[in-house]
């Protein structure tokens, strides 16, 4: 016998109203959050025409934060459209680092490429495929990298976990070589000409901002 036959009036009504209130909380919660994951469209043409900007630092400075030790190797500043973005919680570079963004600028800013790229992140890496290349190979590495976002601070942390597929994303900060205490080390590439194995950037933010074009 279900209890809640004998219950009075008054409490079946309450308890329905609950579940009815739990219910809507959640459905506004979902939207809530497809709503901010959506991808920012834009027409064809260049959304970021400017190339990142590195000054390579022969004796840059050095910290510790986050239980590692930092190491700068250039300053390192880039606008660019956010291809997409992959969260990290449970591998060792997400001790530090909680997001990747790949990043596009030039003509991997430009709609009319994109489209005809198939993009996605897994295990650190940014990978794409076509079925034929919208541009040269040598400008579509040159001018797209998947970057390792380490925050200096929460509120960076929040504004980085906050980018959306699409938006512009403006990133102050360094290029860093960094030490865990239990050996590990990570390095970032000092080049946009790169690939395969090292070459993604290990960027310490200082100053994110974002916009829709």
């Amino acid at each position: 016998m279900n209890s809640d036959e004998n219950a009075p009036e008054w409490l079946q009504w309450l308890k329905a109203r609950w579940a009815l209130g739990v219910g809507a909380t959640l459905v506004v919660v979902w939207a809530t959050c497809s709503w901010n994951a959506r991808a920012i469209g834009h027409p064809p043409g260049v959304l970021v025409a400017e190339e990142p900007m590195q000054e390579n630092l022969a004796d840059g400075k050095s910290w510790e934060a986050k239980s590692h030790s930092f190491k700068a190797l250039a300053r390192f500043h880039i606008k660019a459209r956010v291809l997409s973005s992959e969260r990290y919680r449970f591998d060792r570079p997400a001790e530090i680092s909680p997001v990747d963004l790949a990043l596009g600028w030039g003509r991997m800013s430009d709609s009319a490429v994109l489209e005809k790229l198939d993009i996605h992140q897994s295990d650190r890496w940014f990978h794409w495929s076509a079925e034929t290349l919208p541009l040269p190979m040598d400008q579509l590495i040159s001018h797209a990298a998947n970057m390792h976002m380490i925050p200096a601070t929460r509120g960076v942390e929040r504004d980085l976990m906050r980018i959306r597929e699409g938006q512009v994303a403006t990133l102050d900060g360094y290029l860093v070589h960094v030490d865990g205490k239990d050996g590990w080390k990570w390095q970032s590439s000092m080049t946009r000409e790169d690939s395969g194995e090292g070459a993604c950037e290990v960027v310490w933010v200082e100053r994110v901002s974002m916009a829709d074009r």
